[in-house]
């Protein structure tokens, strides 16, 4: 039975409605709500209000139970999100449970969620390059996807709105591979990395260690005060909640800004059912949502609709949104709707030991890592596979090894208090392909408890990422010993997809509503007032991560959609 609420229609009422509270559907709520627009958030999880529900935030690592370990018991109970990468037992409560929320694994596959107002936001990595116009035409020139609808000139204002409120740390460094943005001041370099950065960019003319770019107030400007957030204290406890508003969140930035504006209204424990499609009208008029609470289902109506509910579950929302018109899914005319998915590939790492400068240590805990930006595939390819990678990396003081120490008393005391020698390391961040095999679908006989099919996913790696991993192994490899690193290790980790977080694409963009589902503003081709502005929408990968573009795309999506409802088009 569908519940209207007892004054009707005109109560359940909106100019717009936004599908999750995460990093692309805060900034949605943000920017329409600043455009007058009455606009009903739907987070499928609890409520989360920026430092009132941090519980962890300020504790010492004392005051942990298990001293943040999870035990044994959750452990065995929850082998997929307990491999989530900085889970643990001070911010357990920002992630899932497994037996909460099944899926069907037909290759494996770790789809890792948080399920909250903020949702992964609140545990973001917070990595902000920009793309280079080189990812935008890379498919297009090697052959490997469908082109792009827009260029890298289309987002660059956009990218400038998001980097100036949210607060971006970084170098302008005029890398062609990584373009430069609105920068705040960035943490300094250590001793080794400066090192290191410097033997890499004497030995390499096309490969460039900087700062990274980070969504991180080193230096809070006027907007962000505004906001009520303050400088980073370089805690690194950053996935417990920052009660400082240090680095950004949905909870902490764009919900409670666009509250400000008296049009925001948020609705948690909304399991979003579908979207709801008139056949008279040709367009969505609503949004039907199960009551996580109550199991009651509700419908709410709006002129505008955007998705952003985490790629997957954006999936998932418009392939159970049926009609007459659209039978296989909402704007899915062309049978590609969750195919074409693709994730950033994280698997290869190599350390190494760096000798000497035992006489110097760094200040505070940096949250942020330096970066080597892509050196594949640029101006043309020059390996055996298609497209790039980032590189991070970093250096610290290890702990002594144990067999070195003293067994007992006040000599292992005092040998404690100073640290090992100097490891470096680096990682990985690979695009992948899309692929039409690479897809999800929903279940045809199974369903979770709110009476919804279970998404069944079947992503794989592939040839090309094989390649890509053993050239970055070897080069990594490379870099180090000509900074004159030591015991240098490369690791292939094997994980299976999903642990990077950064699933992409289902409902890409195109220019050709036989090949793509949405079109250059991000609407659905065939139901232009549907948006769908996080991961779905990608048309590939690129090597960046992949947040900032989603925000960027999601404020340049709000603004076309505004306009053309003024226009009456809408």
């Amino acid at each position: 039975m569908i519940n209207i609420h007892s004054t009707g229609k005109e109560e359940n009422t909106f100019d717009a409605i936004v599908i999750g509270s995460g990093i692309s559907g805060g900034w949605a709520a943000k920017e329409l709500c600043g455009h007058g627009l009455k606009t009903l958030v739907l987070e499928r999880g609890r409520n989360v209000e920026h430092n009132k529900d941090y519980p962890t935030a300020t504790k010492s690592p004392w005051e942990f139970k298990h001293r943040g370990q999870m035990t044994k018991e959750f452990l065995l109970a929850n082998p997929l999100i307990s491999k989530a990468a900085g889970f643990g037992e001070d911010n357990a409560h920002f992630f899932i449970e497994d037996k909460d929320h099944p899926y069907i694994q037909d290759k494996p596959f770790d789809w890792i969620r948080g399920y909250q107002v903020g949702g992964k936001s609140l545990t973001w990595g917070r990595a902000c390059q920009r793309w280079s116009e080189f990812e935008f035409t890379a498919p297009r020139r090697y052959g490997y996807g469908i082109g792009w609808p827009i260029g890298y000139a289309d987002v660059e204002p956009w990218y400038s709105h998001v980097e100036k409120f949210i607060g971006v740390c970084g170098t302008r460094d005029g890398i062609e591979a990584m373009p430069d943005g609105e920068f705040l001041p960035p943490f300094d370099l250590n001793c080794a990395e400066a090192h290191i950065r410097q033997k890499i960019n004497a030995h390499y003319k096309n490969r460039h260690l900087v700062h990274a770019r980070w969504a991180h107030l080193t230096s809070p400007q006027p907007v962000h005060i505004e906001q009520g957030r303050a400088k980073c204290q370089a805690r690194n406890l950053c996935m417990r909640g920052c009660p400082f508003g240090g680095y950004f969140s949905s909870v902490s930035s764009t919900l409670p800004w666009a509250g400000k504006t008296g049009n925001l209204t948020v609705r948690p424990h909304s399991v979003v059912h579908s979207i709801i499609y008139d056949e008279q009208k040709g367009k969505a008029t609503g949004v039907r949502i199960i009551d996580a609470n109550t199991k009651q289902t509700t419908d709410f109506f709006a002129r505008i609709i955007f998705v952003n509910a985490s790629a997957l579950n954006s999936n998932l929302v418009l392939l159970n949104s049926t009609s007459g018109r659209f039978p296989n899914g909402l704007g899915n005319d062309n049978g590609l709707l969750g195919k074409y998915v693709a994730f950033h590939n994280y698997r290869a790492s190599v350390s190494a030991e760096l000798d000497g400068m035992e006489d110097k240590y760094y200040f505070g805990k940096n949250p942020t890592e330096p970066i080597i930006a892509n050196y594949r595939n640029l101006h043309k390819q020059d390996t055996d596979y298609v497209g790039g990678f980032t590189t991070f990396m970093g250096a610290r003081r290890a702990n002594k090894i144990y067999k070195d120490l003293p067994g007992v008393g006040a000599g292992l005391k005092e040998a404690m208090t100073e640290p090992g020698g100097w490891e470096t390391y680096m990682y990985m961040q690979g695009e992948t392909i899309p692929k039409e095999t690479n897809k999800v679908e929903l279940s045809k006989d199974q369903k979770d408890q709110f009476g919804m099919p279970l998404l069944k996913i079947s992503v794989d790696y592939d040839e090309n990422d094989e390649r890509m991993i053993r050239d970055f192994l070897t080069q990594s490899a490379e870099m180090l010993d000509k900074a004159g690193c030591r015991n240098i290790q490369q690791y292939d980790n094997h994980q299976p997809p999903g642990l990077d977080i950064h699933e992409m694409g289902g409902c890409r963009m195109g220019n050709d509503p036989k090949t793509s589902l949405l079109n250059e503003w991000n609407q659905l081709h065939h139901c232009k007032n549907v948006f769908v502005t996080d991961g779905a929408a990608m048309a590939s990968t690129g090597n960046q991560s992949p947040s900032i573009l989603y925000m960027a795309l999601t404020a340049r999506a709000a603004d076309r959609a505004v306009s053309e409802m003024k226009k009456g088009n809408l």
